[in-house]
């Protein structure tokens, strides 16, 4: 077993052509990992290759699209509707897309995280109190 953990962040135009490239070379879709964040995801692809497992994350934020990478690794559309569908996660092109159909949940996208309006705390004067 190696305990070796690599993680390579990618800016979101280079995760479709990395994935492909391990597609390609041989390696299989192991995990695609969502994590809210206020204003953004942050989204960890896992590809394994034998006992070779590699792992790349991209920060999506709230409202920019990403590519499908379904055509290539069919298994991703399950993890791509999941992201869709609970943490908000805009993805184009998903094979097949469920539109919000893969859970039954009571709240749309429970796991997304809006950014919060500024709030000022302002202490109130003692004095102009009394």
């Amino acid at each position: 077993m190696r305990e070796e953990y690599s993680l390579e962040t990618l800016e979101i135009p280079e995760l479709y052509n990395k994935m492909l490239e391990k597609q390609r070379a041989g390696y299989r879709l192991a995990q695609i990992c969502a994590t809210a964040f206020e204003g953004y995801n942050e989204l960890i692809y896992s590809v394994a290759y034998g006992y070779d497992f590699e792992n790349y994350k991209i920060i999506v934020p709230i409202d920019t699209e990403i590519s499908t990478i379904s055509d290539f690794f069919p298994s991703a559309m399950l993890y791509e509707n999941e992201m869709k569908e609970l943490f908000g996660v805009k993805i184009k092109s998903i094979n097949p897309d469920f539109n919000n159909k893969f859970f039954r949940i009571a709240k749309e996208t429970p796991f997304k995280k809006e950014v919060k309006d500024a709030v000022k705390i302002v202490k109130k004067d003692e004095e102009a109190a009394e």
